[in-house]
This record gives C-alpha cells, sequence and structure tokens, in this order.
C-alpha cells in the first residue's frame, strides 16, 4: 500500500479498490460452506463464524500493534478507530446472521444498500443537503431493497425470510457507520495498518463472548471450518476489506460504497457455481433497482472525502 501522505495514481486507487470488491464478495460463499461443513446454522453458530472470522485476521495483525504504540494516535484518531470496530462487529453479527434465512444473493443485495444510508448519515452528519434527485434515488433504492426482501424466501436458507432481510438490512446500516469512521479516523492521521489493526482487534474483542450466550462454543468443528474462516479472514477481511478502507483516503464514501453494489453479482454469480443457487426473479428485478436508485442518488454530486 502507499505510504501515509503519499498520494498514488488514480488507477492504482480504482484497481485496488476493484480487487478489494472482488475480495470481500468471497465472503458470503465461505459463510455457507462452513454452514454445510459443520452443518450448523441460526444466530449463535453465526457469531461464532463473525467472531473467529476477526479473531484470526487480529492475530495476524499483531505484529502492527508495536507501531501503533509508537505512534502515539490522537485520541480522536483511537475514538473513530474503535467506534469503527465497533460497528464492524455489529455488521457481522447481523449480516452472517441473516444468512442463515436467506439466499446469498438476498443478502448481499440489501447489506450492500449503504451508499443509500452512507447519503443519509452525511446529510445529518456534516449537514449535505440532499437534492430531490438524491431523495428520489435513495427512495428508489428502498423500493428495490422491499422488493429482495419479498423474493428472500423463495431462495436457500430456512426460518423466516423476513427475518433475513431484516438482519441484512440492518447489517448494511452498522457498514455505513463503520465506513464514514473509519474514514474519520484515517483523516485524523491513523495509517491503513494501524486502522486495521485497531478496528478489527476491537471487533474481535467485542464479538467474542457472544457465541457463547446462544450456548455455542468455539470447538468441536470439522477443521474444514475453521479453514474457510480463516480464508475468510485473509482474502475478504485483511485484503478486501483493508482494501476499501484504504481507497477511502483518496475516493469519497458514497463512490467506495457504490463500487460495492457489485458484490451481490460477484457473490451471486459465486454461488450459482459453488452452492448452485438461482436468483429469482424478484431478486434479480429488485437488484437493479436498488444499482438504479444510488446511482441516481449518487452520482450527481459526491461526497468528498476529507482525506483526499
Amino acid at each position: 500500500m502507499t505510504a501515509q501522505g503519499q498520494a498514488p495514481t488514480l488507477a492504482k486507487v480504482w484497481f485496488v479498490l476493484i480487487l478489494g470488491v472482488v475480495a470481500v464478495s468471497t465472503s458470503s460463499i465461505f459463510i455457507r460452506l462452513a454452514m454445510a461443513t459443520a452443518g450448523e446454522q441460526g444466530i449463535g453458530f453465526s457469531l461464532f463464524i463473525a467472531a473467529t472470522r476477526l479473531v484470526f485476521a487480529s492475530v495476524l495483525l499483531a505484529p502492527t500493534w508495536r507501531t501503533v504504540a509508537t505512534s502515539r494516535p490522537t485520541k480522536t484518531a483511537l475514538g473513530y478507530a474503535i467506534a469503527a470496530g465497533i460497528a464492524l462487529a455489529l455488521h457481522f453479527s447481523l449480516w452472517i446472521s441473516s444468512l442463515s434465512f436467506i439466499s446469498v444473493a438476498a443478502s448481499t443485495s440489501l447489506v450492500t444498500t449503504n451508499p443509500i444510508w452512507v447519503a443519509l448519515i452525511s446529510w445529518l452528519w456534516l449537514g449535505e443537503k440532499l437534492s430531490r434527485q438524491k431523495t428520489f434515488g435513495i427512495g428508489l433504492g428502498i423500493l428495490g431493497s422491499g422488493l429482495v426482501a419479498s423474493g428472500a424466501g423463495e431462495m436457500g436458507g430456512s426460518g423466516s425470510p423476513i427475518l433475513g432481510a431484516f438482519l441484512a438490512l440492518a447489517g448494511s446500516w452498522a457498514v455505513s457507520f463503520y465506513v464514514l469512521w473509519g474514514r474519520e479516523a484515517q483523516a485524523q492521521g491513523l495509517t491503513i495498518r494501524n486502522y486495521a489493526a485497531i478496528a478489527y482487534t476491537t471487533a474481535a474483542v467485542f464479538l467474542l463472548p457472544m457465541p457463547w450466550l446462544f450456548g455455542v462454543g468455539y470447538a468441536g468443528y470439522p477443521l474444514a471450518v475453521y479453514g474457510y474462516i480463516l480464508l475468510m479472514a485473509a482474502i475478504a477481511q485483511l485484503f478486501g476489506h483493508t482494501s476499501l478502507n484504504w481507497s477511502l483516503r483518496w475516493l469519497s464514501p458514497v463512490t467506495v460504497t457504490l463500487l460495492v453494489l457489485c458484490e451481490p453479482v460477484i457473490a451471486s454469480i459465486l454461488g450459482f457455481f459453488v452452492l448452485k443457487e438461482i436468483p429469482s426473479l424478484s431478486v434479480i428485478m429488485g437488484g437493479c433497482i436498488i444499482f438504479l436508485g444510488v446511482a441516481i442518488a449518487v452520482f450527481q454530486r459526491p461526497i468528498k472525502s476529507k482525506a483526499a
């Protein structure tokens, strides 16, 4: 990655961002494979996956903590990084739980509506006014989310599809705060490695006791389950999430989250070949409406990153 304060070329930023989106898109596939291998679903096992993923990522980042200590980050930067970590923990616990009830296509379509919520939060937090065009686009995106949710029951999973759709949508709200707070932490002087170490470790600590509350432990699963989670930590978390976070220094959060809309498409393609899931018509139509709504909402005038 480019050193702190040294601006890369725009082509490099987009290249890293696109690779990051592809890496993040593998996450839901590894999750479903882990669930199938363990023969387990439900919120407790989902929290086990989320916590173990972040613990693995934190352990891999352990050498970075020496530079975190010597760099002496400001209280403001540290506060934003910790807040982002808590938001990330909530995102994973909500979104991964949704995969127990609805398909990869439906879940990722709903969880990647965060450009809408980033625009709304920026309006409330940063005071950016919403134009009629942007308001219309946001409304259209919400309509698409409802259409995806209506078809969620046709697609994989078990139990309550409405619960699964709500969990995925709530995961989108959480990740919106994660994106914005992560950008602020870097704007306050944290390097991407130091930010990742603080945020991912905070999320791991926050999630670690959660599975036990649902009667689920960390031992006794087939070795392949831990292998899938380790791959998720290395590919989707350390490379994918870190690439997205790094790009926030050079691109607006709305622009970054807009590209993440490609995740449902990539995940659905992977889901078709790996999991044999065929998206329903309502999921496909809803996904198209979400993309159209978000495009209308954010292409007008993206939010400028303070770190750019």
